[in-house]
């Protein structure tokens, strides 16, 4: 069986995001924000998921650009997280640069899937 790339990469940002939320709890007493990244940084690999079970190749396209969403809504908790002093630089560098590899990952196969989808209609 093919090794499914971005379901692995979702799956183990959602343990750092996790892992992440626990840091940010008990070390930096933070409850609010990290609920927030907690949140979306799981629900990445949950759509992936979700596509990889889809009825349709619009439905797939759908689950994806949520995922999509989800990633984008993480990297601004992110950004936050840092800019308010929770993160430090190399803490953010580290986690961001894994959520800017989903997003460019999940913009590529919904555009992929999109241009099949007109190429065989």
């Amino acid at each position: 069986m093919k090794e499914n790339i971005i379901k692995n990469k979702s799956f183990n940002f959602a343990i750092r995001s996790v892992k992440l939320y626990q840091y940010l709890q008990a070390e930096k007493k933070e409850y609010v924000l990290s609920k927030q990244l907690l949140r979306s940084g799981t629900s990445v690999g949950a759509m992936v998921r979700e596509a990889e079970h889809s009825e349709s190749k619009m439905d797939f396209i759908h689950k994806m650009a949520i995922a999509q969403k989800e990633i984008s809504e993480t990297i601004y908790w992110l950004e936050l997280l840092k800019s308010t002093d929770y993160l430090s630089g190399e803490q953010f560098e580290s986690i961001n640069a894994d959520a800017v590899e989903l997003i460019k990952m999940i913009t590529s196969i919904i555009k992929s899937t999109k241009s099949n989808l007109t190429i065989n209609n």
